[in-house]
């Protein structure tokens, strides 16, 4: 079949799903508003048709200045003459890896391999200069295009001579470097190739079933897995996600999370392009505050963590002033008010509201499940404050929570997104088993691994490794990764994440993990507790000795144990002064002996 005719094909499925989602009878899928787009490349050119002068991108591109604003447009030009020049490089068909800070220089870059050029592989900047190298060499990338800190790790990197890399190119920075190439040149040199009719990239045909995305997974065992993704199953999510959860043309998007991960990737970078909507780049974690308040988004994506943080220095700055019972008479009788049109939180407790830049709407919680306590605080202070669930092999999105008060679970991490289905394998007596997904946005497999692929795709089906259960209408619960359950001497299953769970609801607790021991033939349930320490000297006084603090921390677990059957409780707990281990997603490293020292 030739383009033409193929192209034809791939715009009639991207409408199917589209009828498919106007036709839908599900109650939650409210905003049928989503466009066909059969791959990135469309969907790019059909956002700046439809919304060209809106602004695409807020950045600061030097210290000190405010944020400037570009274009759809704008972007979409930089775009095509990076494509063109990555293309007269010699870079057609070839895989080119991304690392940096979230920028526009990093976003366009993106957007110019993959939509013509090759195979984008996008890398975790946490990552050392060893795992970097590994990681060029296992994807076997011809250039990299990377912030400037990375100049010299790269530069070794391709003289070793271990890979494939030939291109280093180079997005920021004024510093002229002797065989490295520069974003700003390379879209120089791209403007004037286009002026003279190279069309090269323009006309690039583009498989939306083909390897156009491979990326590495961040694992708490430290083995990465290379995910392959299509245009078809990132765009699958980019059409059937905004159904239940509304994106409007003039919302900000407030880009923080690492855009490498497919969380941010998608939702946070791909979805407001789709949409017409902007995103701001934050300069980083220490100016959260200060860029909240020069950007004033609408949209924020965060991990539990990030909002878990937020709430503590909120209640514990409410706390100080003497205020907590007064913030949450508010709270309450402005669910009453709000009825009748009166927003009492935006008088009363402005001061909150302030830290979120004043016109905060939409907060978006993934990665892991968060505490519906604290999801349900950021709803009465009048965010629509939601959870969703995804995993990297599926683009990510599975299942996402509906922004109407009245459909939200907080406890669940969502409703299956329409177009995909799930399924619970392998339950136990209680109904809780394996999660499986199936959909047009699970990947086409694990790179150069058909074995791991095997294990994990069957018939279609995605099994997510990932354990909970689903209720009658499809809302998803997590009680824990497959991986980590313990298997009590009674052959019962403890989920760690449960009991790690009821350790956060503590006031003095930062963080824990929970693994099980085998001691003289039984399994005995451990806590590694790393305090908080300011909570704890507020009890105790700063005089307070390590005995002091374990009691303290002993005398709650106690009320947790009371709570829990004969199994589940925790017998042993380790007091720890550092951090836990942690992958480059900032998630506990389970299976480090570090990690569990007693």
């Amino acid at each position: 079949m030739d383009y033409t005719s193929q192209r034809k094909v791939d715009l009639q499925y991207a409408q199917g799903v589209v009828d498919m989602l106007n036709n839908s009878t599900d109650k939650y899928v409210v905003y049928k508003e989503s466009r066909p787009i059969a791959d990135l490349k469309h969907m790019l050119e059909t956002s700046v048709q439809a919304y060209g002068d809106n602004v695409a991108f807020m950045q600061k591109f030097h210290k000190d200045e405010p944020y400037k604003s570009i274009t759809y447009k704008e972007a979409f030009e930089t775009v095509n003459a990076l494509g063109t020049a990555l293309i007269n490089a010699g870079l057609k068909d070839k895989r080119i890896a991304v690392i940096g800070e979230n920028c526009y220089q990093w976003a366009t870059s993106y957007l110019a391999v993959i939509c013509g050029t090759g195979v984008v592989v996008p890398l975790d900047k946490e990552l050392g200069a060893s795992e970097l190298g590994q990681l060029i060499k296992e994807s076997q990338a011809s250039a990299v295009m990377f912030t400037e800190k990375y100049t010299d790790i790269f530069k070794e990197i391709k003289e070793n001579g271990d890979s494939q890399l030939e291109i280093l190119i180079k997005l920021n920075g004024d510093k002229q470097e002797e065989n490295v190439l520069t974003w700003s040149g390379l879209i120089a040199e791209g403007k004037k190739l286009l002026e003279k009719g190279d069309r090269r990239f323009i006309d690039a045909e583009i498989d939306p079933d083909a390897m156009s995305e491979l990326l590495f997974t961040s694992g708490t065992t430290g083995i990465a897995k290379g995910v392959m993704l299509s245009h078809k199953n990132i765009c699958f999510d980019l059409m059937i996600a905004p159904t239940i959860l509304r994106v409007h043309t003039w919302d900000i998007f407030f880009s923080v999370l690492p855009i490498h991960h497919t969380y941010e990737g998608t939702a946070g970078f791909l979805m407001p392009l789709y949409k017409g909507a902007a995103i701001a780049y934050c300069e980083g974690l220490k100016h959260i505050v200060k860029n909240l308040s020069e950007v004033r988004p609408t949209m924020f994506l965060g991990v539990p963590a990030l909002f878990e943080t937020l709430y503590k220095t909120i209640m514990k700055n409410i706390r100080k002033q003497g205020k907590e019972g007064l913030v949450k008479k508010v709270m309450a009788l402005n669910k009453v008010t709000k009825k009748v049109g009166l927003d009492l939180n935006k008088k009363l407790l402005k001061d909150i509201l302030k830290v979120f830049g004043g016109r905060m709407r939409v907060l978006i919680s993934g990665g892991a499940a968060i505490d519906p306590a604290i999801l349900q605080f950021f709803n009465d202070l009048g965010f629509i404050a939601v959870q969703g669930y995804g995993l990297s092999e599926c683009a990510p999105m599975g299942a996402l929570n509906p922004d109407q008060h009245k459909y939200m679970r907080n406890a669940s991490v969502g409703h299956i997104l329409p177009g995909m289905d799930v399924k619970i394998v392998d339950k136990d007596e209680d109904g809780i088993g394996e999660i499986c997904l199936k959909g047009d946005n699970v990947m086409l497999g694990y790179y150069n691994n058909p074995e791991e692929t095997a294990k994990v795709i069957k018939d279609g089906w995605f099994y997510t490794g990932d354990q909970g259960y689903i209720d009658d209408e499809k809302f998803i619960y997590i009680t824990g990764r497959k991986k980590n359950v313990i298997i009590a001497s009674n052959g019962k299953n403890v989920f760690p994440e449960e009991l790690e769970y009821l350790l956060s609801k503590i006031p003095y607790v930062t963080e824990s993990m929970v693994w099980g021991a085998e001691e003289k033939g039984d399994i005995v349930i451990v806590a590694a507790i790393r305090p908080d320490m300011e909570e704890v000297e507020a009890v105790l006084g700063k005089d307070c000795d390590e005995e002091a603090v374990k009691k303290l921390l002993w005398d709650e677990v106690d009320k947790i144990n009371a709570e829990l059957p004969m199994f589940k409780k925790i017998r042993k707990i380790a007091v720890r002064n550092e951090e836990f281990e942690k992958n480059t997603s900032k998630k506990i490293k389970r299976f480090v002996d570090s990690n569990k020292k007693m």
